[in-house]
């Protein structure tokens, strides 16, 4: 049985905005959320809550889930979307590191994709 798909439709720009804003508080938030989407689309537990609640504050945390944001989530929203799937981890991993707000973004972008 497929379940329903957690409705979580922000602007990318938005994401980026208050993560800057909030210092990065709203990421906790927003990764939590984007948890939820990609467990109901995995139909399994993919990213844990505790995963995606450390994520927020704890940088090799924060790079363990983007690496599974980009190596198991991503794929699924693709497949789900009719869109040629492609590895993204390592992006995200790098961009995680760097500059999570714009991670957060460009997956944000991607799951925007679902609602249309």
């Amino acid at each position: 049985m497929i379940q329903p798909i957690p409705q979580f439709k922000n602007e990318p720009v938005l994401v980026l905005v208050l993560g800057f804003i909030t210092c990065g508080l709203y990421l906790i938030y927003w990764n939590i959320k984007a948890a939820e989407v990609i467990n109901a689309l995995a139909e399994k537990e993919v990213i844990s809550q505790p995963i995606a609640i450390f994520a927020g504050c704890c940088m090799p945390v924060n790079l363990y889930f983007y690496y599974l944001m980009g190596k198991e989530g991503l794929p699924k929203i693709y497949e789900r979307t009719g869109q040629t799937g492609k590895d993204e981890s390592t992006l995200l991993l790098v961009l995680g590191f760097l500059v999570p707000m714009v991670a957060a973004m460009i997956v944000q972008g991607d799951i925007n994709k679902l609602y249309k």
